[in-house]
């Protein structure tokens, strides 16, 4: 018996087609890595099946009484709300199973004999599955999961909206792993996530007995988490056995096999369309030029294996700065209270240095210390000479309805046309995105998008906050070779060992000057 029953699924947006006519099922114990490039449709399939989106045709039929638990990349968390609350409402079911027993219990004096019967086997089974789902230790239940994910030490009554992007995903999960669905659906859960945390979680879904879903582009994560492969490619949804490797062998095979097939009918139609244009006016081969014309009209076409548009990522270099990019002398960092001790730090030209460490010690903060953007508690930093800084954040904070276009024209009014559009498709973005709203873009596109005004402008020092996150495989491989061929100095936070090796001359560790617990 299945799960989760996808049937004849189309789905677009406007004029731009994302599925035709996908089907797709989903078994018990079944561990899913759902991948594609941005854009593919990857989350929208994930909209779909929570009915969170309805699709333009198809049908999509859960087993009863499955429980989905969903860690959606965009989910926003209300203001004023503690994490000790957001942890709690996993168990909202469980406290509306306690209203309906006390409910039972109030009408048990005034009702019949067979009410009562129906009435007390109600209350048993309700009764059982409050046992079950340890309703009466759920205190403790939230402090273990806080405790695994390195929550506790924030304190579970800071409000979610000041907690870094890292901590807001470890919220998010904690209260997916309270809830014990019987189905996991996990959109880029290593976004954000510190490496400590990502080996945790990896542990977790290893061991993990029900079935999941899960979106990724980190590779190494989905070798060792996944069985089954489905891959969104061109408005279809193929099926894979094995880990990420083994689908990029039977894949690689696939296109190769599709492509000799093509060309080998390619051939075939010519030599059919030259005998029936050299025979068809002569009476004497007139039937043999028909015959042949038949079997053109009745061939089926193979189609063109079309490559998708990649990437090419080339960083506009300005004047050499000079040989001191920024020093820091007893800076301490933070908003209310001290994130850091006080840092005496120094980088100079050519440098490329890696900030790592565990969410919410202070990374992006000493990013924005060193821009400017935000004051130090204490202490000083002084920029050297010449600097010309490019800075990408981790997301993107104003969602206004201005299409791609509009949006690298606003930053670039000097651009023709022409100029913004071919930006927009080196970045890896089809005409489809480009006029679209920036809003309504994938993660991965929109992240494309910021990525297309850094390298359009003119710098000698990158500060990149996260560049990975949402970028799919393909991206991120031409991301490090541009970033590797800069002859500027960066300064950048990566959860992600393997993008950064090969690339930092450096990596600082800023849990050895955290005043945080971690």
């Amino acid at each position: 018996m299945s799960i989760l029953n996808v049937e004849h699924l189309t789905h677009g947006f406007g004029d731009r087609a994302i599925f035709n006519d996908v089907s797709f099922r989903l078994l018990k114990g079944e561990h899913i890595g759902l991948i594609g490039a941005n854009g593919e449709g990857k989350s929208t399939f994930m909209n779909i099946i929570t009915d969170k989106l309805m699709p333009d045709e198809g049908k999509v039929e859960w087993a009863k009484r499955v429980r989905v638990g969903y860690l959606d990349q965009h989910t926003v968390l209300e203001k004023g709300m503690t994490m000790q609350q957001v942890l709690a409402s996993a168990f909202d079911f469980l406290y509306e199973m306690e209203t309906r027993i006390n409910e039972i219990c109030d009408h048990l004096s005034e009702s019949s004999e067979d009410e009562m019967d129906d009435l007390m086997e109600e209350l048993g089974t309700l009764q059982d599955l409050l046992t079950v789902h340890d309703f009466y230790m759920i205190d403790s239940k939230i402090e273990e999961v806080a405790r695994a994910l390195g929550l506790l030490d924030l304190g579970l009554d800071k409000d979610v909206t000041d907690l870094s992007g890292g901590q807001r995903t470890k919220v998010l999960l904690g209260k997916l792993l309270l809830e014990k669905p019987d189905i996991l659906l996990l959109d880029e859960p290593t976004n954000y996530l510190d490496k400590e945390h990502i080996t945790w979680l990896t542990r977790y879904l290893q061991e993990y007995e029900n079935a999941f879903i899960l979106i990724s582009h980190d590779i190494p994560f989905l070798n060792s988490v996944v069985n089954l492969i489905y891959h969104m490619d061109n408005q279809e949804l193929n099926r894979y056995v094995g880990d990420y490797d083994k689908f990029m062998d039977v894949y690689e095979m696939k296109k190769s096999q599709q492509e000799a097939a093509y060309q080998r009918q390619q051939k075939e139609i010519a030599d059919l369309e030259d005998f029936v244009a050299r025979n068809k006016a002569r009476v004497a081969t007139r039937n043999m030029a028909m015959s042949r014309q038949k079997k053109l009209d009745k061939m089926d076409i193979i189609e063109k294996v079309y490559e998708k548009p990649k990437p090419e990522f080339k960083f506009q270099e300005d004047r050499t700065a000079g040989k001191l990019i920024f020093e820091t002398k007893g800076l301490v960092i933070g908003y209310d209270e001290p994130l850091s001790k006080p840092l005496d730090l120094s980088m100079e030209r050519g440098e490329k240095i890696v900030l790592t460490g565990a969410n919410g010690i202070g990374k992006t903060t000493l990013l924005k210390s060193i821009l400017g953007l935000i004051r130090p508690l204490e202490g000083t930093v002084e920029q050297g000479d010449y600097l010309s800084i490019g800075y990408f954040e981790q997301e993107s904070k104003n969602q206004t309805d201005a299409t791609c276009i509009q949006e690298i024209w606003a930053e670039f009014p000097v651009y023709t046309q022409y100029e913004v559009r071919s930006a927009l498709a080196k970045c890896g973005l089809t005409t489809n995105h480009i006029e679209s709203l920036v809003r309504v873009l994938s993660g991965g596109e929109q992240a494309k998008v910021r990525l297309c005004k850094l390298i359009n402008r003119k710098t000698n020092l990158l500060l990149l906050d996260e560049p990975t996150n949402h970028l799919d495989v393909d991206a991120k491989a031409e991301l490090k070779r541009a970033l590797q061929a800069y002859r500027g100095s960066i300064l950048m936070v990566c959860h992600e060992p393997e993008f950064y090796d090969g690339l930092a001359t450096q990596v600082w560790d800023c849990a050895k000057w955290t005043t945080k617990i971690i």
